[in-house]
């Protein structure tokens, strides 16, 4: 594997102490000492849990070539250890997030942020940008005070691309993360009430988002949804923040990239859009106009990046839903097969409305029913009784037949439903996991969702034990 890092040119960005027995180079950045790697540099990050400092010993063992420690906790380590000593490890770890901006000074660098739809548009644009040239993009979600970091610490030098996602959950987060990516293009997907909790309304939330435009490299673009409530205070931001271009995107007759013709079907979209002028037609490997949407802002930063858009919308057939954001597999029940769309990650009104139309449009079979398992959304403040209530209207639209609901705040919508709907209810997805082992039959599509917090990855993994599996688009081709 190449080198990712000198290590003398880690320990200048770290203003860093050598200890011990040294490689020449690292090969990539770890913070886990699980998956720590061979050739990999171990920081020791204090975690809100466990300190880092603990594991050193693990990751070298696992064939980390080198650990960065605190110089206050040197000693607890042998003396020929190989370490790099810094006075705080989250603040080398920045330190070297700087450093590797610096460094591809050349890339065109794309961050994404908004209240539904990053990850997605951040794996969209590997993909789009891909197609053209040498892309990075950060992993996961790592979109947080060290997953910021850590993605930029372990972007090679020489990409043509680079994609940071971007989050917050509190106001302020926004600002140092974006200071240290500097995008030239910067894309707000959406605003919507997530985190509410903290902030108490959308306009709020659109002022943290909207800190994202406060590192935008002079001449570089912002492009935000022309369809959201939000987009004059966010245009009035990203011009107060002196932007050079603020260029929109949406179905509004005005934006600057438009949707002119769309067709859902149940495991991808056809899309006809303008984008910037340009008439582009593309197939999304991907359902849900969501997606779709959010294919436009993609799109919209593939032409303002200077990259090949004939080429970036073709590739967008091999954009697939991740594990926890849409996931689709066959389970082999009796009698037949069920499909099951896993979207356990997480959840806010948004999602939640996509995620119950993308069951609608979900195909079954001749006695198949379509059944939502849903649990609470978290962080809404005291909204969230009337926010979770709201889903009753969408579950009618998308002629949901089932609805299996659990935590308090879940029981809202349950009360909201008729009685021909309700499939159960339990006070936590553990109480509820049975009732929906027991209801899936041959023809059935079933969706799970709820915010991490309502612990509804288990319902999946209890799915896929009971019933065996393989990846639906397989089964069906």
């Amino acid at each position: 594997m190449s080198a990712l890092w000198s290590l003398s040119d880690m320990a200048v960005a770290m203003r860093a102490t050598k200890s011990g027995a040294l490689p020449t180079d690292i090969t990539g950045i770890s913070i886990d000492s699980r998956t720590a790697a061979k050739g990999d540099a171990f920081f020791a990050i204090q975690g809100d849990n466990r300190d880092g400092h603990e594991f050193v010993e693990a990751a070298l063992k696992g064939g980390a070539s080198v650990a960065v420690v605190a110089r206050n906790r040197k000693v607890k380590f042998a003396a020929d250890a190989p370490l790099l000593e810094v006075d705080d490890v989250l603040e080398g770890l920045r330190d070297l997030a700087r450093a590797a901006r610096a460094r591809i000074s050349k890339a065109k660098v794309i961050g994404v942020t908004g209240s539904v739809g990053k990850t997605g548009t951040k794996e969209a644009l590997r993909l789009a940008l891909g197609a053209d040239g040498e892309t990075y993009a950060s992993v996961a979600s790592y979109n947080n005070h060290w997953g910021v970091p850590l993605s930029l610490s372990r972007c090679p030098a020489d990409v043509k691309y680079a994609v940071f996602e971007i989050g917050m959950n509190h106001a302020g987060e926004i600002t140092p993360l974006v200071a240290m990516v500097r995008p030239h293009i910067a894309i707000v997907t959406t605003v919507e009430p997530v985190h509410l909790e903290y902030f108490g309304s959308l306009e709020k939330i659109a002022d943290a988002k909207a800190e994202i435009f406060t590192g935008i490299e002079p001449g570089g673009a912002a492009i935000l949804n022309r369809d959201n409530s939000q987009y004059a205070r966010l245009a009035a931001a990203a011009k107060a923040a002196k932007v050079a271009r603020v260029v929109t995107f949406g179905e509004d007759k005005k934006a600057d990239t438009r949707l002119t013709r769309f067709s859902l079907q149940p495991d991808c979209s056809t899309v006809e859009a303008d984008i910037l002028g340009e008439h582009v037609t593309y197939k999304l490997g991907a359902p849900g106009k969501h997606l779709v949407l959010n294919s436009l802002a993609v799109l919209t930063a593939v032409s303002l990046a200077g990259a090949d858009l004939a080429l970036a919308a073709l590739a967008l057939d091999g954009l697939k839903p991740a594990t926890g954001r849409g996931a689709r597999a066959t389970l082999q029940v009796p009698g037949g097969s069920a499909l099951l769309i896993d979207e356990s990650y997480n959840a806010n009104p948004a999602s939640m409305r996509a995620a119950i139309a993308l069951l609608g449009q979900a195909a079954v079979g001749p006695q198949g029913r379509r059944i939502a398992v849903l649990g609470d959304m978290l962080e809404l403040g005291n909204q969230g009784n009337e926010l979770h209530r709201a889903l009753a209207a969408p579950i009618e639209a998308a002629h949901i037949d089932l609805v299996y609901c659990c935590g308090p705040q879940m029981r809202a919508l349950w009360e909201a439903l008729p009685s021909s709907r309700r499939g159960g209810y339990a006070e936590t997805a553990a109480a509820l996991e049975s009732s929906v082992l027991d209801a899936i039959r041959a023809g059935d599509a079933v969706m799970v969702k709820g915010s991490l917090g309502s612990k509804m990855g288990p319902i999946v993994k209890a799915l896929e034990r009971q019933f065996p599996k393989q990846a639906a688009l397989e089964a069906q081709s």
